[in-house]
């Protein structure tokens, strides 16, 4: 335990590093009359990535480390997600209900002690609200039902196809959601939203030029005052919502843009290989369980509507995704051959439920003599192994 402990202490040391050069994600909402988008930075080091269809009524259960206890869930519903370390560990995406979720980096995070509630880590905390919320208010009341376990500090932005927003922060252990009337503005950056917005009330935008968390802020939250106000067709709301992107990219590092026309149930993305504007029509996939799981590179040169371009997914297709991030995260890139093997093949282990369609989070056994497997306790093992410890 003090092994894992010392590893996880050097690896928040070294992810903090990283945080303040290339984790610098931006989001924000627009709502105006029946318009719902959603707008994704993807700031990060390296741009790999995959797009997977993940399905519902799937069994799933969480890889977590050591002695945690593992949640487990049943997926109500499908989803579209943005994946750069393999399949069920998405950065963020938009489920069937039209739910959106995406994560930024935040240093001031302090997740909550081990307490009774099942574990699960950051990224699979994603997949889980998606697999199994529809709305803002239920994504809260899922996220008090189990605990992440992991030293990775993020927070994130909510936004239902209703237009209900909320930040999920996790601050001195506590989950702190502003969501309703204490969200005046939908919008996220790399600091606390109360300190953001507290920021963005002291300058103008004018003012705001800089690629700092705070300025990237108070750009995007003044661009969402403006959408308001401002009814758009279609295809001026998606431009708008590019160009807001682009006010607060960050130059070599923004790998992904991605809006999410929550009201129409599309996807449009770019990507830094890959600059032209593709678009997903989210119902032109099925969702059933034991249909065919389908991926796309989000490198691809394709261009416009690529819902019918997504090719069958492999086992082979997802440890190259992992192998190529793990690879080009240089905290990753000493992690075992055989630990991306087990990364790959884990969640192929999932499997379709007999029909039990409101399973809650359960309290499964303590996993205490398996080995622990997955990006987080990878990450452990490479840092530790770094630092001599393990």
């Amino acid at each position: 335990m003090k092994i894992i402990c010392k590893a996880a202490l050097s690896f928040l040391v070294v992810a903090s590093i990283f945080s303040v050069q290339t984790l610098a994600c931006t989001t924000f909402c627009l709502k105006n009359k029946g318009e719902v988008l959603f707008g994704k930075n993807y700031d990060w080091m390296i741009g790999d990535g995959m797009i997977f269809v993940n399905k519902r009524n799937v069994e799933k259960s969480a890889l977590v480390t050591g002695r945690e206890t593992p949640a487990r869930w049943l997926s109500k519903y499908g989803s579209v997600t943005f994946n750069q370390y393999g399949k069920d560990n998405p950065s963020g995406g938009m489920n069937e209900a039209g739910l959106v979720i995406e994560l930024m980096w935040l240093d001031d995070t302090q997740y909550p002690k081990p307490d009774a509630r099942p574990a699960l880590d950051v990224l699979e905390w994603i997949q889980y609200n998606l697999d199994i919320s529809a709305n803002v208010a239920e994504v809260i009341k899922n996220t008090e039902a189990v605990r992440i376990a992991s030293p990775v500090k993020l927070h994130y932005l909510v936004n239902d196809k209703a237009g209900n927003s909320a930040t999920i922060e996790f601050l001195g252990g506590n989950l702190v959601a502003h969501t309703g009337e204490k969200l005046a503005v939908s919008a996220l950056a790399n600091d606390t939203y109360e300190k953001s917005l507290n920021y963005s009330k002291s300058v103008t935008p004018e003012k705001a030029k800089t690629e700092s968390s705070f300025d990237r802020f108070t750009r995007a939250a003044n661009k969402t005052k403006d959408f308001s106000a401002n009814p758009k067709t279609e295809a001026e709301a998606v431009s708008y919502a590019f160009e807001i992107l682009s006010s607060v990219a960050q130059k070599n590092a923004t790998q992904w843009s991605i809006v999410y026309d929550q009201k129409r149930a599309k996807i449009h993305f770019r990507s830094l290989q890959s600059p032209a504007i593709k678009t997903i029509d989210t119902r032109a996939f099925d969702y059933s369980c034991g249909s065919t799981v389908k991926i796309f590179d989000i490198n691809s040169k394709e261009a416009g509507d690529v819902s019918g371009k997504f090719a069958d997914y492999t086992r082979r297709a997802n440890r190259d995704l992992i192998e190529r991030a793990f690879n080009g995260t240089p905290f990753l890139k000493s992690v075992p051959a055989a630990s991306r093997d087990e990364m790959a093949a884990f969640s192929e282990n999932f499997t379709c439920d007999g029909g039990q369609a409101n399973r809650k989070p359960e309290m499964a056994t303590a996993q205490n003599d398996q080995p622990a497997h997955g990006f987080l306790y990878n990450a452990l093992q490479y840092v530790g192994k770094l630092i001599g410890v393990v």
